[in-house]
C-alpha cells in the first residue's frame, strides 16, 4: 500500500495531509518548529469554505522522522528556497525493508512554485515528478490552515520530470482526486510549471502599497517580461485550453477566509519566514542574464523584496513608487554606460 510521506506543514502540506486524514490515504506529515509541534499536541484547525474543525493528523517532527518504506512516495511541500535543504536531509535516509537502499529510491514530487527544485531533485533522486498546484491556502497563524478552493480544494498537474507521464504519477492524480482535489497528469510538466511562474512573478506586489492603476501596470511588466525570459530559454508554456480535467466549476469560495492580496509570498513575510522572491522574480531575472533579455522590473521587485527580507520586519508595505524610481534609476545607470561605450 502507498504511504505519501509530506514533507513540509504549511498551507499546502499541511491541507494535503487533512485531506488524507479525511478520505483515508496513508500518509505522515513532518514538519518542524512550532507548527508541527502545535499539531503534534492539538491537531490542526482545519478551515472550509463548509466549515472549521480539528483534526488529529498523522505528524512528526523533523528531528524525529517516520522510517521509510519502499512502498512511501515522498510530497515536498516545502518553500522554494527550502527546497535543497530538504532534499539533502531526505535524500540518503535508509529504507527499512530494503537493505542498503536509500530514500532517493523512492518517487518524489515536487509541489514549489518557480522552476528551480526539480533540477536540485535530480541531482539525487532518479524519479522526479513536478507539480503545478492552484490552491488558494494561507497558513499565518500556528496550528491552523485556511483552503477556500470549492468544491475542491485546488486543481494539481503531475508529470514525470524532465518529461513523460507512467503508472506512478496516474497513481499519484487518482488519490489526489480521491483526497478532494482536481487532478490531472502532463506528459510535460515544465509548460505547466513555467505557466505558474507567469502568474506568480505578480505575487510580490503584495508587498507594495500605492494606485491600483500602478499597480497594474507594474504587474504587466512583470509578467511582460516574464513571458519573454521564459520564451527565449525556450519554454513554451502551457494554457488553460489543454486541460483534460474540467475546472470550470471551481473557484475560491466567499467568505472562505481567503482574502484576496495574501498568497504565498505575503505569508512568509506576514510570519517572518524566509523569501520565495529569489526563485519567482529571481528566476526571470536569471533567465534574462542568461538569455540577454533585459528584466528591471524583476530585478527592482527581487531587489527591494530582498532588502525587505533582511530587515526582518514587515510592519508596513513598501510604496510602489519604490520600485518605478529603482527601475528608472536602473535605465538611467545602463544609458550612462552606452554612452561611455560610444
Amino acid at each position: 500500500m502507498t504511504r505519501y510521506i509530506i514533507i513540509g506543514a504549511g498551507a499546502v502540506g499541511a491541507s494535503l495531509a487533512a485531506q488524507f486524514e479525511l478520505t483515508g490515504i496513508s500518509y505522515a506529515l513532518v514538519g518542524r518548529g512550532a507548527q508541527i509541534d502545535h499539531v503534534k499536541k492539538h491537531g490542526l484547525s482545519y478551515q472550509r469554505p463548509s466549515g472549521t474543525r480539528q483534526i488529529n493528523l498523522n505528524a512528526f517532527d523533523l528531528a524525529d522522522p517516520p522510517e521509510l518504506t519502499p512502498r512511501d512516495i515522498l510530497l515536498l511541500t516545502v518553500k522554494s528556497q527550502d527546497a535543497s535543504d530538504a532534499l539533502a536531509f531526505w535524500s540518503w535516509r535508509p529504507l527499512s525493508e530494503a537493505a542498503g537502499a536509500t530514500a532517493a529510491s523512492l518517487p518524489v514530487v515536487t509541489f514549489q512554485n518557480g522552476l528551480a527544485t526539480e533540477a536540485f531533485a535530480l541531482r539525487t533522486f532518479a524519479q522526479v515528478y513536478g507539480a503545478s498546484i492552484l490552491t488558494p491556502a494561507r497558513f499565518t497563524e500556528t496550528g491552523k490552515v485556511v483552503a477556500g478552493g470549492d468544491p475542491q480544494v485546488g486543481v494539481v498537474t503531475v508529470g514525470l520530470f524532465p518529461q513523460g507521464r507512467d503508472e506512478t504519477s496516474e497513481r499519484i492524480a487518482v488519490d489526489l482526486n480521491r483526497a478532494g482535489y482536481v487532478a490531472e497528469t502532463s506528459a510535460d510538466i515544465r509548460r505547466w510549471k513555467s505557466a505558474k511562474l507567469l502568474h506568480n512573478v505578480r505575487n510580490v506586489l503584495e508587498l507594495f502599497d500605492g494606485p491600483a492603476d500602478l499597480r497594474g501596470l507594474i504587474g504587466e511588466a512583470l509578467v511582460n517580461e516574464a513571458r519573454q525570459a521564459l520564451e527565449a530559454a525556450g519554454y513554451h508554456l502551457a494554457s488553460a485550453s489543454e486541460r483534460t480535467i474540467d475546472i470550470s466549476g471551481w473557484r475560491v469560495a466567499k467568505n472562505s477566509g481567503i482574502e484576496a492580496g495574501q498568497q504565498s509570498t505575503w505569508q512568509s513575510f506576514t510570519r517572518g519566514t524566509s523569501s520565495e522572491v529569489d526563485f519567482l522574480n529571481g528566476e526571470i531575472v536569471l533567465l534574462g542574464r542568461l538569455h540577454n533579455i533585459p528584466t528591471p522590473y524583476n530585478e527592482a521587485v527581487q531587489t527591494l523584496a530582498g532588502r525587505l527580507a533582511h530587515q526582518g520586519d514587515f510592519s508596513n508595505p513598501v510604496p510602489l513608487d519604490a520600485i518605478r524610481s529603482l527601475v528608472d534609476r536602473s535605465r538611467q545607470g545602463v544609458n550612462a554606460g552606452l554612452i561611455e561605450t560610444a
